[in-house]
């Protein structure tokens, strides 16, 4: 049941892309600056995004950090240029609100999103690994929101984090700028699973993406879409809307395949795709 694709991913700098079977990879690509989210960064990943958005032939998207590190968080340096540029509020504004469409966009992006995070995951980056359907942490990695003590707010992924952790814990981590690592990060919630280092993490990832290909890819993401209309509206009409896609996913190519294959007691189409 391989969807044949109907996609062209965009050409990037700052991003290198894999892409293989149902799976593909996003490095970020900027070690040199401990992968910090620059606008241009943020632009290209919004573009692949939206590349693929409808393509059900990849399943899963995973995202890593080159260089060892994940994301040390927004381009401080970056911040500094658009002081001096002479900007207004309302600018910067716009373009701080670009960040959180970013965010909202791979929350919920119909794909699987896999976040593996090593060396940092330090404010923006803290942010991403919190809009992960699965985060794998080495014990190693760092993990800070360290606005405040910038003099600056966490703004666009506060509801992310505080979505992830609870309203206690949101403020706790972000009104003392609190570090802490792949342990606790685990115990907060923001990652699943733990890691020994950068060898584990990639076998950890393995063992997900075996899941996630017993998953039909249709169903996968109606799930998501069916998880954030209970998060954006009245419960009824959440529901309203579930049971709506319950029955188009029933009715579908997958719906029939799925029960077709319990019933004949063998493995779905989906199962033996490309991965």
């Amino acid at each position: 049941m391989t969807t044949a694709q109907h996609f062209t991913l965009p050409k990037t700098k700052d991003l290198v892309l894999e892409l293989k079977g149902s799976v593909l990879r996003i490095w970020f690509n900027r070690p040199q600056t401990r992968n910090a989210l620059s606008a241009a960064m943020a632009e290209e990943f919004e573009l692949v995004l939206d590349a693929i958005r409808q393509e059900r032939s990849i399943r899963t998207i995973v995202l890593r950090g080159k260089g060892g590190m994940f994301c040390a968080g927004g381009d401080i340096k970056g911040f500094k240029a658009l002081m001096q540029s002479g900007v207004d509020a309302a600018a910067v504004a716009q373009e701080n609100r670009a960040f959180g469409d970013l965010m909202s966009k791979v929350n919920e992006q119909p794909q699987v999103v896999v976040m593996l995070l090593e060396g940092a995951a330090i404010g923006g980056g803290l942010g991403l690994a919190c809009v992960g359907d699965i985060t794998i942490a080495t014990r190693d990695t760092r993990f800070r929101l360290s606005e405040t003590s910038l003099g600056i707010p966490p703004a666009q992924i506060a509801p992310f984090v505080t979505e992830r952790v609870g309203l206690t814990a949101a403020r706790r981590l972000m009104l003392t700028g609190a570090k802490f690592k792949g342990e606790e990060a685990v115990a907060l919630g923001i990652a699943h699973m733990l890691a020994r280092d950068g060898e584990h993490l990639e076998e950890l990832c393995q063992q997900v993406l075996e899941q996630i290909q017993l998953c039909a890819p249709g169903a996968n993401a109606t799930t998501k879409a069916i998880i954030f209309a209970a998060l954006h509206g009245p419960r009824a009409d959440a529901l309203d809307y579930a049971a709506l896609k319950f029955a188009q996913c029933l009715l579908s190519d997958e719906g029939r395949e799925g029960v077709a294959a319990f019933v004949e007691k063998r493995p779905p189409g989906w199962v033996s795709d490309t991965r």
